[in-house]
């Protein structure tokens, strides 16, 4: 039997208790070990003899009433099994009496993550090219599953009326708590007076970049998508929109020393540039990317105001994410660059 507590956020026994009777396998003690991770929803590796799971559950402490919503994320990964590259989920528990919160397992991956590098094996122009060309690949197959056909519900119109109207309600919440950022106002304007309508309706990932996939150890095709907490249904072109706010820039200055953030690995020789990576996800899906520019500095947009929040929470030193005192400097540059986006775009 196992003993203890994981981090005091599993109850080891409890949880071996619960999955011995629910999924067939090994008769071994259960082992739980904590994959530090993203500063969102807590993940383990827990193992069963030869079994080998990943399980997610929410942090502890006080939530919103949509945030860390893990059921979500086995609803998704269930529902996309056969259609798109996702991990192979197990069970999923909405009883919090088991370990003190909803969790899920699903069946481990193994092959690499590129935030912190490139296998050497791959690690070439060329290679990375392969990794640019099948992360764009794997997208197209996700936004061409049929999402009514596999079980989704989702509100099919209206996406990025709701994206704007949440992300400028969070600046203006964000705003009194931090500093000065009189260019985020700009550009709200400038997004505000060229919204196009919605491109369709297919699952969106809501999170999807270089390192929130699996590629294989030895060749660059991705194994799985993970982190599905944001995902809905919704604008496909969001997800190309953030997956190039996440994407190198030539016009960023480099980081501070001591900082690699992920953003700036795929500025290396190889990768395709954002013209090359918008050419490949039109050429694969056959969607117009008339009003790329849009969803690019929406996405920039989004992501220096939730950098902003993790600042804001550093300030008030009650935040865990490590890089938050880095983002003193980023979110100037992120602003700088949807300057420079929307003056490219006219």
């Amino acid at each position: 039997m196992a003993d203890g507590d994981a981090d005091g956020l599993i109850d080891v026994p409890a949880l071996e208790r619960y999955l011995a009777e629910r999924v067939p396998g090994d008769n071994a003690p259960l082992e739980c070990e904590r994959h530090v991770v993203g500063s969102s929803n807590v993940t383990y590796y827990v193992t069963r003899g030869s079994q080998q799971w990943v399980l997610r559950r929410p942090p502890p402490g006080p939530l919103l009433p949509t945030a860390h919503d893990v059921l979500r994320e086995h609803r998704f990964i269930a529902a996309l099994q056969g259609e798109a590259r996702v991990p192979a989920p197990v069970i999923a528990c909405d009883d919090d009496s088991i370990i003190g919160a909803p969790f899920y397992l699903m069946e481990r991956c193994f092959g690499a993550m590129l935030r912190d590098g490139i296998p050497e094996t791959y690690d070439t122009p060329a290679g990375r090219r392969r990794i640019a060309e099948d992360l764009v690949a794997t997208l197209v197959e996700l936004h061409g599953v049929d999402w009514e056909a596999v079980g989704l519900r989702g509100r099919a119109s209206g996406y990025l009326e709701r994206q704007m109207r949440r992300w400028i309600g969070q600046w203006e919440l964000t705003r009194p708590e931090t500093r000065d950022l009189p260019g985020l106002d700009g550009i709200v304007e400038w997004l505000k007076a060229r919204m196009p309508e919605d491109a369709g309706a297919t699952v969106v990932h809501g999170d999807y970049r270089l390192d929130n996939v699996m590629y294989g150890a030895e060749e660059p095709r991705v194994v799985a998508i993970f982190d599905w907490e944001m995902a809905t249904v919704g604008d496909p072109l969001a997800d190309v929109g953030w997956l190039l706010s996440y994407w190198g820039h030539p016009g960023d200055p480099p980081p501070p020393p001591g900082w690699d953030p992920p953003v700036y690995l795929s500025a290396r020789e190889g990768f395709p540039d954002h013209e090359e990576l918008i050419a490949l996800y039109e050429e694969g899906s056959g969607r117009s990317m008339r009003h790329v520019a849009f969803y690019h500095v929406f996405a920039v947009f989004k992501l220096a105001v939730i950098l902003e929040g993790l600042y804001m929470q550093h300030l008030k030193e009650t935040g865990a994410n490590p890089d938050s005192a880095r983002f003193e400097w980023f979110v100037p540059v992120l602003i700088d660059r949807a300057q420079r986006l929307m003056a490219a775009a006219g």
